[in-house]
């Protein structure tokens, strides 16, 4: 198949377009690099079968392909708030244009959608079902909101124009080609840890997040676009649950050094708790289930990092 992924030259963009040439596709990757990066695919460069257009899904786009996954919207707060107004037009309208497109071309379309969605839940762990609890008027809005209009344009163009549509719900994920100053927390503490700086831990350090190497998540995309059961939207991530003092502690074990733990204030709108519930995903994709445990990806997501910082 020929296949076009939005947002490819990013973190996740460039890991599945890996996979998806591994798996004989041909691929179309288009990203503005505003926090993508060429360096992420400068190993694709040469390949026949792959081809990079700098382009911003805000604005309209035309190819021939036979899939499309939307990944293109900046996912960490410092860069989606960054430039907020921006970082919702990407989400909206960049749906618009890869819906139009799928339509047009009677292409199966991918949303890749965010726990975010769920905003500070209310319940735990976040099954599919739960509808949320999202300020709509915060500073993390422009990408909760965002993402939750994403979804709802897919579902419209589902039920009105029979777009075929798959919706993924991503928990935290990381790995190699993660951005150094994303400010998620995986990178932080290693980025400190490396650099012999005091790891910062917002609040008392209780709250808790899961963690899906990005393998696992990659591998889950695939067979959910596979399969013709269900259009989603599904959760995808590792149930496993750590809170922010055990990942520091791991990491400061894994990395070495003097680094100390501080303690900051929260910030506004920050999830204390946030967890997939998997059991459709295991149901769906033939027994799909994160395979890489927390400690074996920390210590290949440090050895990326030990190469940039």
């Amino acid at each position: 198949m020929r296949i076009l992924v939005t947002g490819g030259a990013g973190f996740l963009g460039s890991h599945l377009c890996d996979r998806l040439l591994k798996d004989g596709q041909e691929v179309v990757c288009i990203d503005n690099l505003f926090t993508g990066r060429k360096s992420n695919i400068e190993h694709l460069l040469a390949n026949p079968r792959f081809e990079f257009v700098r382009h911003d899904v805000i604005d309209p786009f035309k190819f021939e392909v036979d899939q499309i996954y939307n990944l293109a919207c900046p996912a960490s707060p410092p860069h989606y708030q960054y430039n907020p107004i921006k970082t919702i037009k990407t989400s909206v309208m960049g749906s618009i244009n890869c819906l139009g497109l799928a339509k047009r071309l009677r292409a199966r379309v991918f949303q890749a959608s965010t726990s975010e969605v769920y905003g500070d839940p209310q319940v735990h762990p976040q099954p599919e079902s739960y509808w949320g609890n999202v300020n709509p008027i915060g500073k993390r809005s422009c990408y909760d909101e965002g993402k939750r209009c994403a979804e709802t344009l897919f579902f419209d163009y589902h039920r009105e124009n029979k777009v075929d549509i798959r919706v993924v719900r991503i928990f935290n994920t990381y790995g190699p080609r993660m951005h150094e100053a994303d400010g998620r927390v995986v990178s932080n503490f290693i980025v400190q840890a490396l650099r012999g700086e005091d790891i910062t831990i917002y609040g008392d350090g209780s709250q808790t997040r899961s963690f899906c190497f990005v393998d696992d998540l990659i591998e889950g995309f695939v067979r959910f676009m596979g399969q013709t059961e269900i259009i989603g939207p599904m959760n995808l991530g590792n149930p496993g649950e750590f809170t922010m003092l055990q990942l520091a502690e791991l990491t400061l074990k894994l990395v070495g050094g003097k680094s100390k733990i501080v303690h900051k204030p929260l910030p506004s709108d920050d999830p204390k708790q946030r967890r997939p519930d998997i059991t459709l995903a295991r149901k769906v994709l033939n027994g799909w289930e994160p395979a890489i445990p927390l400690e074996e990806g920390l210590k290949r997501t440090i050895g990326y990092f030990r190469g940039r910082v």
